[in-house]
């Protein structure tokens, strides 16, 4: 892996928390508050002025800003929800580009893993535990629940894997 371990490291801690409610939070009202999104932004903002060197650290922005441009098209064309474009968006800095193949990997892996056990909790007695979660009933998949473990997945594995 491209990322450091170390940035990994003092990411990991601030964006873990985060990425658990996005993906509770996308399974029980099928929506992303805004508000983890400028969180998740913000300790970019801010822990990645000590986590990467600065030149990196400006440039990471530009991953911010193409990930957003794909996300508004997506949800344009109606495959992506808004929240999971700003998400992703917010996310993007996270990821060293050289990292790319692997997260996309990583992130064909997640989706269809949280599918395959999102309906199988869906069919079976698991779904007592929240009756009220509109992603029991809703058609449409909660990708949070894949965004959120992606980013989760990606910065642990950078931790132990990391340059």
């Amino acid at each position: 892996m491209d990322i450091s371990a170390f940035s990994a490291l003092v990411f990991l801690p601030f964006v873990l928390p985060l990425c658990v409610y996005v993906a509770f939070s996308d399974m029980r009202d099928m929506r992303i508050p805004n508000v983890i999104v400028v969180i998740l932004f913000v300790i970019f903002a801010v822990v990645g002025l000590i986590a990467l060197p600065f030149d990196a650290y400006l440039w990471r922005y530009l991953h911010l800003v193409v990930v957003l441009v794909a996300g508004i098209a997506l949800n344009a064309g109606g495959a992506m929800g808004a929240g999971d474009a700003k998400f992703a968006a917010a996310a993007a800095p996270f990821i060293h580009v050289g990292d790319l193949r692997l997260l996309m990997a990583l992130f064909a892996a997640n989706i269809l893993a949280a599918f395959v056990a999102h309906r199988i909790a869906k069919h079976s007695a698991l779904r007592t535990i929240a009756p009220h979660w509109k992603s029991w009933t809703n058609p449409k998949f909660p990708m949070g629940l894949s965004l959120g473990g992606t980013l989760a997945l990606y910065l642990a594995l950078g931790v132990w894997f990391g340059r």
